[in-house]
């Protein structure tokens, strides 16, 4: 079996200003496809995502997609820019790798799992993720006063979630956003009240038995994170997630100033750069992300690594309803599992139909797809509606795009 060409997409979600999911679709000579995605859709890059799986698919032609250890290394090693990764490339492999499995699950006629060694885990324990946008299903809002907090935590809580994740610290509530200045330094008195005040509500909506996390997104440094950290740790916090720019450094002293668990991986990329934190014991949580990290191929890796440091593992997921069917079939397949996220914007219609399937939890657990591969295809209506895709088809040395016409 050979790979014969490549659909390369760009979405633009009308449901979600600013989000452009970039997915990919890889052909076969018998007629598996296999479908994936550089999960970049959010923040600055991904432009930059829908060229580097160009670039890495235009590599991989003819190659025989079963053979996944030999395209990722190729990819990795012989790409000059490849070693020691980087978001944008390792993106770029993820989806090609998350693709290459799911023809791999269809050409054996299993689960990607099986693949993987086999279903440890099923109805898979999950959080609802994101909070400060309100958890609602039509809609994503600013949740700025304590009453916010208090209704968002309820809404997950009555669909059956038993822990939640919340960034308390995204909105002000007078208007506006929190900044660097805010969140960096030392933490003014009022502005750590408001924050610790939101946790505390949070907490006495949920009660005892419902877990907290609380996500940081990086946006404060070692002193901020210690200084938050110290004031939130009698509300039994279950992990402190990214609380600071991802170093080992900082992440080290973090970890023996705060008695939270610490986690962190949506940007750390590859198990070359996750080793160091497993070796001083700094990461309890990884949470590599299957969309940016290098797909299934590596992210199976990083999680065998952690287990031998006893670190569990949660596979980040922001991505579409692509990624989180590739991370649910590692996370089945681990025995350092500890929870699944599922996002705020995993509920909105315009971010579900990209997705051949609606799989969502049910009081909180999700079923892992039974389906061959991944158990989920990008949509009719990514290669249907021109309005919104931009579509380019890599065949042999060649680049056709096939529509470029965003919104028009």
């Amino acid at each position: 079996m050979k790979i014969t060409k490549v659909d390369v997409f760009k979405v633009t979600d009308p449901g979600s200003p600013g989000i452009y999911p970039v997915l990919c679709r890889i052909y076969t000579d018998e007629g598996i496809y296999g479908d994936g995605e550089a999960a970049l859709s959010y923040g600055i890059g991904a432009t930059a995502a829908f060229g580097m799986v160009q670039d890495l698919a235009n590599i991989i032609i003819g190659m025989d997609p079963l053979e996944n250890e030999v395209i990722w290394d190729k990819m990795y090693r012989t790409t000059f820019w490849g070693q020691n990764g980087g978001g944008v490339f390792t993106a770029g492999m993820s989806a090609i790798d998350i693709a290459l499995w799911d023809i791999r699950g269809k050409y054996f006629n299993v689960p990607v799992y099986t693949l993987l060694g086999g279903k440890l885990n099923d109805n898979l324990r999950s959080y609802a993720s994101q909070l400060q946008f309100g958890w609602y299903h039509d809609r994503m809002s600013a949740m700025r006063s304590l009453q916010d907090y208090r209704d968002a935590a309820q809404r997950a809580i009555d669909e059956g979630y038993d822990a939640v994740k919340v960034d308390f610290f995204t909105f002000k509530p007078e208007g506006g956003g929190y900044t660097d200045k805010d969140r960096t330094g030392l933490l003014d008195p009022k502005t750590l009240r408001t924050v610790v005040d939101r946790v505390r509500v949070t907490r006495e909506t949920v009660g005892p038995d419902v877990d907290i996390i609380i996500e940081n997104h990086s946006y404060l440094d070692a002193n901020t994170a210690i200084q938050l950290a110290t004031a939130v740790e009698p509300y039994n916090i279950m992990y402190f997630e990214e609380p600071n720019t991802p170093d080992p450094d900082t992440a080290k002293r973090l970890a023996e100033k705060i008695n939270i668990p610490i986690a962190s991986g949506e940007r750390i990329y590859t198990r070359w750069q996750y080793e160091k934190y497993f070796k001083d014991n700094s990461l309890h949580v990884a949470q590599p992300d299957i969309g940016t990290c290098g797909g299934i191929t590596e992210v199976k890796k990083i999680a065998d690594l952690a287990y031998i440091h006893d670190a569990c593992v949660q596979v980040h997921i922001c991505g579409t309803p692509i990624c989180i069917a590739a991370g649910l079939h590692v996370e089945a397949a681990i025995p350092n599992f500890v929870i699944h996220e599922h996002h705020q914007c995993n509920l909105l219609p315009d971010h579900i139909k990209l997705g051949k399937y609606d799989w969502q939890p049910e009081n909180g657990l999700y079923k892992v797809p039974d389906l061959p591969g991944i158990g989920q295809e990008i949509s009719d209506w990514v290669f249907t509606n021109m309005q919104y895709v931009e579509k380019v088809t890599v065949q042999g040395k060649s680049t056709a795009w096939v529509m470029s016409n965003v919104g028009n």
